[in-house]
């Protein structure tokens, strides 16, 4: 291989290069025979050469180049010259070169591919997953993994330039509740005992505050048994810190600077910082989600006070019941058929709504009207309910009354499908918001009881404190969401570090004083010796790389992902074991019973 090692890469020879000779390394991507004089580009990671075999080349040349097949590994000697005029490719930036071969040397053959590998696969997803080595081989993925490479020495350098030290913290840990299902590792030499892999850094993180790492961080992997989909996989990577004696305005001033630096440094762009600041409730009363796409602005609006008296009994009955009634104003959208109102209908009812209902907005002969669905109900107040919500002639308003919660989330999802349908967010534009002033707890139905919304060691809001337990309702955590484009990426608090306090939390949540030192003992024996106020955050690495690269799922951003049910159809991951391996872990499996 030595003599025919690679001089330059397929994307690096300009027309400066004209009169050298050069060897390229790399794949046939198309081959083409014009009449003797054989054609071939090319393919590293790094771009495309066309290769010359002109008719004067030796036998031996042209009989190499007529076997050439797609995906072949080849070497390619040969001397750069100019391509004649009417045939330079201004496209590519080795579009005013070709490289005439004197040699070229079959590497290792391949077998006809399962797809056509060019800017992006065209294979089913099952198909690219299955020959993901041959999908990694397209430019978009390996522009993405190169994207991904770039964003994590970008946070590295930020971090290490802000003090951070990068600590490693166990893959193999004591199981503890942190809001999914933990994989278990049995133990070999303590049998019937099991290691948990980590959901997060958490537990641990918290003690490097304890133990002085006043400004920690880590590139993490971390394994939750959860159900897969777009963007969430069993194995996914976050950018995990913790700092000492902060606010969340410290942490919030870190990942602008961080997100800033890495945004310049990977693609080019300019972020607006300080990010804009928006409260859960508001979040969710605005656009009827904790993580809002603000590219566009489509806000849900209040509607209650045009239903007394209308007789339209629906939103009567959510008012009298202490309920919402929330309207969206759709710009146009009063050319959408039945059909789209339907498929609209569906998507509220998904998310709890009994029902779409909605009127058109049209200009009468005088005044405004109402025309359709629910309309005839509010006739005589048209103009003054396009005038308050903003309206014109050919919007649409679309509306969902109920619980408060079901309304705004219901209505919210609609929102969303409208910003894709009708295309209102540009592609290319990142709008990040920090939600803030999150409940603490949730109250769950089933059990009758208080548990953490975010995680058991988030610090109340200092004027909680003295009436924790009077309502656990009403308090609100000092905890925090950063979102973009719709999507969250990351979440954060401010920690407990007062041993008294987190007793308070467990017990809210059912955790007595016995439970509480099984599952957490060690942090909880660790905040006993002088622990700092501390906090974090911990933005999804997966999700950060989707969302800079324009995709819509995290598969899209991983090397080697697997398929929303947890499988990998390239190594065939998770496979049976042999009964030796069981019998060394001192384990038996039970049949399933059918």
């Amino acid at each position: 291989m030595e003599q025919m090692k690679r001089t330059h890469t397929c994307g690096a020879l300009r027309d400066s290069d004209t009169g050298a000779t050069v060897v390229l390394n790399g794949w046939v991507h198309r081959t083409r025979d014009h009449g003797g004089v054989h054609f071939l580009n090319l393919r590293d990671r790094y771009g495309i050469t066309q290769i010359v075999v002109d008719e004067d080349g030796s036998d031996e040349l042209r009989e190499v180049a007529s076997s050439l097949r797609m995906e072949f590994c080849i070497a390619v000697e040969g001397v750069v010259r100019e391509r004649p005029d009417g045939m330079k490719n201004p496209e590519m930036p080795t579009g005013a070169i070709e490289v005439s071969a004197s040699q070229i040397r079959v590497l290792s053959t391949s077998e006809a591919v399962p797809f056509t590998i060019d800017e992006r696969s065209e294979g089913r997803d099952d198909v690219r997953l299955k020959y993901r080595y041959l999908d990694l081989r397209t430019f978009s993925m390996q522009r993405k993994i190169a994207l991904r490479h770039s964003v994590m020495q970008g946070v590295r350098e930020f971090l290490a330039g802000q003090g951070f030290l990068e600590i490693e913290t166990p893959t193999l840990i004591r199981s503890t509740p942190e809001g999914a299902r933990d994989f278990l590792v049995p133990s070999r030499l303590h049998h019937g005992s099991f290691y948990a892999m980590p959901q997060s850094p958490q537990l641990y993180k918290q003690i490097l505050m304890v133990s002085g790492f006043d400004r920690y961080f880590q590139i993490a992997h971390c394994f939750r048994d959860e159900d897969a989909r777009g963007d969430r996989q069993l194995e996914h990577t976050q950018i995990d810190l913790e700092m000492s004696f902060v606010s969340r305005e410290d942490v919030f001033e870190v990942i602008e600077g961080m997100l800033g630096h890495v945004f310049r440094q990977s693609i080019g762009v300019e972020l607006e910082t300080p990010f804009q600041r928006l409260s859960y409730h508001d979040a969710m009363n605005r656009y009827g989600s904790d993580k809002p796409d603000l590219r566009f602005d489509l806000e849900m609006q209040d509607f209650r006070e045009f239903v007394a008296g209308s007789g339209f009994g629906v939103f009567e009955s959510a008012v009298a019941a202490e309920g919402a009634v929330k309207v969206l104003v759709v710009p146009g959208g009063g050319t959408y058929s039945r059909k789209q109102i339907s498929e609209l209908e569906e998507v509220a009812r998904t998310y709890g709504a009994k029902g779409l209902a909605w009127t058109r907005v049209v200009q009468g002969q005088g005044d405004l009207t109402l025309d359709g669905g629910i309309g005839k109900f509010f006739a005589g107040s048209a103009a003054e309910i396009a005038a308050s919500l903003g309206a014109a002639p050919g919007d649409m308003l679309l509306f969902v009354a109920d619980g408060w919660k079901t309304a705004t989330t219901a209505l919210g999802a609609v929102r969303s499908r409208l910003g894709r349908d009708l295309g209102l967010a540009a592609a290319g534009s990142f709008r990040f918001a920090w939600v803030v002033d999150f409940p603490l707890f949730e109250y769950e139905e089933e059990t009758g009881g208080w548990a953490a919304a975010h995680h058991m060691f988030t610090m109340p809001q200092e004027r909680f404190l003295a009436t924790l337990e009077e309502n656990p309702g009403e308090v609100l955590g000092d905890l925090y969401d950063l979102v973009c484009n719709g999507f969250e990426l990351a979440s954060g608090s401010i920690r407990i570090h007062d041993p008294a306090l987190q007793q308070r939390i467990f017990r809210i949540v059912g955790f007595d004083e016995e439970e509480a030192q099984r599952r957490f003992g060690f942090l909880l024996d660790a905040f006993r010796y002088g622990a700092p106020p501390h906090g974090g955050i911990a933005p999804g690495l997966d999700r950060l790389v989707m969302i800079m690269a324009g995709e819509e799922s995290i598969r899209e951003v991983i090397a080697f992902p697997k398929t929303a049910n947890g499988l990998s159809p390239m190594d065939g991951s998770p496979g049976a074991v042999d009964q030796g391996q069981l019998a060394d872990l001192g384990l038996a499996l039970i049949q399933n019973q059918t």
